[in-house]
């Protein structure tokens, strides 16, 4: 497997990394850490035409490669989780219409999405639902013109800023999943709360109370929500990987600054061998997250038909060193490191939840032990 990245993917790598230092770093230190998503920073990613990575170039995009959505994840992660977050919901609300979506449902909504004019979401998890996909309760009931959707979500990312969600109900046809592309403000489908996280972002329970949509909402056909779900999480759980490596990194950077400058018995602690030692693992555990999060991510843009156990591990090995990394930069930074405001302290609690969402690092062993059975 060859790793080298492409003249785009490198220029889009350095192009990144400009928009995060110049731009997005002052928007960061301007709303810090927030529950809402500010218009300010979507306007400055859609100006660099960010978003435009996840649209096909039929509808003014720039083409889905699943290691540029990886490079652009490990940046704005490591300057900005906020960033991050919303990339990846825009994501993963537009994937299911470029892979199902009908011709009128994609110039309905890709470009519009391309260019940060709306803002999506994901809508699968629910309170008797999360890594058991196949125990989701929302119905949607067939009627002559459409259908009425009932049940709740929960944990949904950019939810109250997101004018439409992918949501996934059962239908009649065998009981099976549907996914239905829903606008807010559709009777019946509103925020029933918003959630309160460890490190705050933008996430929400939805409620759908008799909420009719019309049959053109329907993504894929009858049937197919499962298969546009698992499709959907293959490319964008090896993103989550290379968010997981954004953050490590932002946390090695900062921890091997400080050991440098922090004296301790007469010297910086870097001289010392208990923290090179640190050190050492640090970055390799980082670059072998970041490799495994390209090889997922390049075998899947060259066509590679099954690449599902490859972006597993790409998830489940980088968040959990990430974790294990951050962890270790608090500890270099000692008793700053556990002091609000220190950038150890904050990357504690915003990487947590990176083992929980998209399949938790105990579901992605499931998927990799199942498929090394099966070879």
């Amino acid at each position: 497997m060859d790793f080298d990245l492409s003249k785009e993917s490198k220029k889009l790598k350095q192009d990144c990394q400009r928009f995060c230092q110049k731009e997005l770093a002052e928007i960061s230190k301007k709303f810090g850490e927030t529950s809402d998503v500010p218009s300010e920073m979507i306007e400055a990613m859609a100006k660099n035409g960010l978003f435009k990575y996840l649209i096909p170039h039929e509808f003014g995009g720039k083409g889905i490669k699943a290691i540029n959505i990886c490079l652009i994840r490990e940046e704005l992660a490591k300057t900005y989780v906020h960033a991050d977050v919303t990339f990846a919901m825009q994501g993963l609300g537009s994937y299911p219409i470029v892979i199902s979506g009908s011709e009128s449902q994609k110039k309905r909504f890709l470009e519009r999405i391309g260019n940060g004019e709306i803002l999506t979401t994901f809508a699968l998890t629910e309170p008797e639902a999360g890594s058991d996909v196949s125990s989701i309760t929302t119905r949607a009931e067939r009627i002559s013109d459409g259908y009425i959707i009932n049940g709740i979500k929960r944990f949904i990312s950019n939810g109250n800023c997101a004018h439409i969600a992918i949501v996934f109900a059962r239908t009649d046809r065998k009981n099976e999943i549907s996914a239905f592309i829903l606008e807010k403000g559709v009777q019946g489908f509103k925020i029933r709360k918003r959630i309160e996280l460890i490190s705050p972002h933008d996430i929400v329970e939805f409620q759908f109370d008799d909420c009719k949509v019309p049959t053109d909402f329907l993504l894929g056909g009858e049937g197919k929500g499962f298969e546009i779900a698992m499709k959907t999480l293959d490319v964008f759980r090896m993103s989550v990987g290379a968010a997981a490596v954004g953050l490590a990194q932002a946390a090695f950077d900062s921890a091997i600054e400080y050991s440098k400058r922090r004296i301790q018995f007469g010297k910086p602690i870097s001289k010392f061998q208990a923290i090179s030692f640190k050190l050492a693992e640090m970055a390799t555990d980082i670059d072998a997250a970041r490799l495994l999060v390209y090889r997922s991510a390049l075998m899947r843009d060259k066509g590679v038909e099954d690449f599902t156990k490859e972006a597993s591990m790409a998830k489940f090995f980088a968040t959990e060193i990430a974790q294990r990394v951050i962890d270790q930069a608090l500890q270099i930074f000692g008793g700053l490191g556990v002091t609000k405001g220190n950038i150890a302290e904050r990357l504690y609690r915003e990487v947590r939840a990176m083992r929980i969402y998209e399949g938790t690092t105990e579901i992605q062993k499931l998927i990799i032990g199942n498929k090394l059975l099966k070879g």
